[in-house]
């Protein structure tokens, strides 16, 4: 089908009736100022055709050089709204600030059908050219638009419409302007809200781009908006001075501008340092942490990190405190490859040799791509000790995207990882949804709780392993992904494949190496560890009695470093400022001797499991778990967790009473508090 103007005198005969009655330009809305300024300012005739404005290819290529790290920015989130909008008959294109475009995307068919209209590389879109339009009344009104049908200019466009948004480089100018061209007569306001968001994640990849060696900064007011596309970024020097900032930033600061805030130090905006945040935020295995205002009384969620320069070199990995580990150069005390590099924040190392000696394994080993299984009981920090890998790998500068098998609903994983086309299936996003697996394509894919993928998909998954592309639902297009794989459980796999409840060749497949993190209770490094996260949780003046302190390091800690946590906020909390005693740690105080007195009668087969051998005999439990019980110890540990240890509730859950459930939790070595 060709494009072909349609009703051009009466087109260009509104268009002048409009611009000759004189509007005022503040009056107008942007389509009208554009049309008095084309007539006007540009001397255009709406009613006659005009031939496409395109530059050489040399000079195309001079803009292109000019424009390198805005297009490498923006080729695969254009890519990825070109998928979201599902239009075979629409174009994403990137212009730069004259109007002329740099690159595009769209099917080869409408490519063809627009090209004689100009709409390809090289085309010159600026208002002075090609009249009214998205791209260059974006451009001269810096401002978002969508201009549609007859809107346009020149009646030989008026059968397409444009919706098109600038894009800001890090010091607040305009570099750019994104624009989705298509036949759709239909308002664009959806249309404008993709390009908006698509606008941000460009700009955003351009701070990270141009300010590698800076240290990045995230933040919002709401700890849940971190790492999304909502948040506050900083690039800051290592003199915590302000090097740019993305537009969230400067509105949640109620800033207009990048001169603002340009010649600041971080801690004229908020009431820290760099030095300090950074050392908080690796105490908090990059969890956010509270950050005030500066002068005044508003909070901040905030995570800072080491310039992404310096994750490329793999003798600047470092160990968390959470139970993430360290580079090669940790290993010992001193020397040259243990040394901290000039100008990089003073952070604390923790020395357990086996995670030290795991993450240098990990780290060779994925330089050659080989998958990483991580075992390890539940929160002993295997999704942490993950991100360390990434961050020491090839792939450091892609996403690390995380997958929690266990906690999707069945009938959700598929879509989750492979993505879906628009209509799919029943209550799927109108755009449809591009799957993690995709999302992780250039970065690290994170498995976590692999063994509780369905039979059927862990066939799909292999298949994706192997052939390194992948087929979102409801489509049969195949795209190429590259990541690194790591994987995780709690549960021993080598069994689950003897049972037939995981497959065989994916397991290998998984397992290209496979290390087991140890337990809080076994780590060398767990008295560093208590006082990280004590600082972390009550900050710097908190402190430890020597009993309390006797008493964590006695504990067993069957929660792990989850559990650490929990019992170390709440100590906190109890102390108030005060020197943390035995008092404070309630939950680890000794437990008097369960009484039978109140064991029901009958219990509901869903308490079976606790309430089996719940006699006498269990006052010298085993030192060795069967099988069963190693199974049911887990399923209690999962349900201590979703209740936040209140074994009342668990109880409750279960349908059984507390000192039949104590009975149990001491036979299966899980150290509680009988006092909820």
């Amino acid at each position: 089908m060709t494009l072909m103007p349609r009703q051009g005198d009466r087109h260009a005969d509104r268009v002048f009736d409009v611009v000759r009655r004189g509007f005022h330009e503040e009056g107008n809305d942007l389509v009208t100022r554009s049309w008095s300024r084309c007539v006007n300012q540009y001397q255009l005739d709406p009613g006659r055709a005009r031939e496409p404005a395109v530059i050489t290819a040399a000079a195309l290529q001079t803009r292109r050089d000019r424009q390198a790290d805005v297009i490498e920015c923006a080729r695969y989130e254009m890519t990825t709204l070109y998928q979201q909008l599902a239009d075979a008959e629409s174009a994403v294109v990137l212009t730069d600030t004259d109007g002329v475009i740099v690159h595009m995307v769209s099917s080869p068919e409408f490519a063809a059908e627009v090209e004689p209209m100009g709409l390809h590389a090289g085309g010159v879109w600026g208002e002075a050219e090609a009249g009214t339009n998205g791209m260059g009344t974006c451009l001269a009104a810096a401002h978002p638009i969508s201009v549609r049908r007859e809107e346009h200019f020149f009646s030989q466009f008026t059968q397409l419409t444009c919706s098109a948004v600038p894009v800001f480089d890090p010091t607040g100018e305009i570099i750019a302007v994104l624009d989705v061209t298509s036949r759709s007569s239909l308002m664009q306001q959806h249309v404008l809200v993709l390009l908006g968001m698509t606008s941000r994640m460009i700009e955003n990849r351009l701070i990270d781009k141009r300010f590698s060696n800076a240290h990045p900064m995230h933040f919002h007011s709401r700890p849940e908006f971190v790492y999304t596309l909502h948040e506050g970024k900083l690039a800051v020097g290592d003199d915590g001075r302000i090097l740019a900032a993305n537009r969230s930033a400067l509105f949640q600061l109620g800033m207009q501008s990048m001169d603002e805030i340009r010649s600041q130090r971080i801690d004229d905006l908020f009431q820290t340092s760099l030095e300090d945040i950074l050392q908080r935020s690796l105490s908090s295995s990059f969890h956010p942490v509270v950050a005030y205002r500066a002068k005044a009384a508003l909070r901040f969620f905030a995570v800072a990190r080491r310039p992404a320069s310096d994750a490329a070199a793999p003798s600047r990995a470092r160990l968390v405190s959470t139970g993430t580990a360290v580079g090669a150069g940790a290993l010992g005390e001193a020397g040259a490859e243990g040394s901290r590099p000039r100008n990089a924040p003073s952070i604390r190392t923790f020395k357990d040799a086996r995670l030290v000696a795991h993450l240098d394994t990990a780290r060779r080993v994925v330089a050659r791509s080989t998958p990483v299984l991580l075992c390890g009981e539940t929160g002993s920090g295997k999704e942490v000790f993950a991100r360390a890998i990434h961050e020491t790998s090839p792939h450091a500068d892609g996403a690390f995207v995380a997958v929690n098998c266990a906690s999707l609903p069945e009938t959700l994983i598929e879509s989750e990882l492979f993505g879906y086309k628009a209509g799919a299936f029943t209550g799927a996003q109108r755009s449809g949804r591009r799957g993690k697996i995709l999302q992780a394509d250039g970065g690290t894919l994170f498995l976590d709780e692999i063994a509780d993928m369905p039979l059927d998909l862990q066939a799909r998954l292999l298949r994706v392993l192997d052939e390194r592309q992948v087929t979102p639902l409801g489509t049969e297009e195949t795209h190429p992904v590259d990541f690194q794989l790591v994987s995780a459980s709690h549960r021993h796999l080598p069994s689950l494949v003897r049972d037939g409840r995981f497959r065989e060749d994916l397991y290998y497949r998984l397992a290209g190496i496979e290390l087991d993190l140890p337990p809080l209770r076994d780590r060398s490094d767990k008295r560093e560890l208590i006082q990280a996260i004590l600082a972390d949780e009550g900050g710097s003046a908190c402190r430890l009695g020597d009993e309390a302190e006797r008493l964590l390091m006695a504990h067993p800690w069957p929660g792990n470093l989850r559990q650490l946590r929990h019992v170390l906020r709440s100590a906190a909390a109890l102390a108030d400022g005060k020197t943390i005693t035995r008092e404070h740690l309630p939950s680890l105080a000794p437990r008097p001797a369960p009484s039978a007195a109140h064991a029901p009668a009958a219990l509901p087969a869903a308490a079976e499991a606790v309430a089996a051998g719940a006699s006498d005999a269990d006052a010298a439990p085993a030192i060795k778990l069967n099988p069963i019980q190693a199974n049911e110890r887990q399923v209690l540990l999962q349900m201590l967790e979703q209740h936040r240890w209140n074994v009342s509730n668990v109880a409750k859950a279960l349908d059984v009473s507390r000192n039949t459930l104590y009975r149990k939790l001491h036979k299966l070595h899980i150290e509680i508090s009988p006092a909820d």
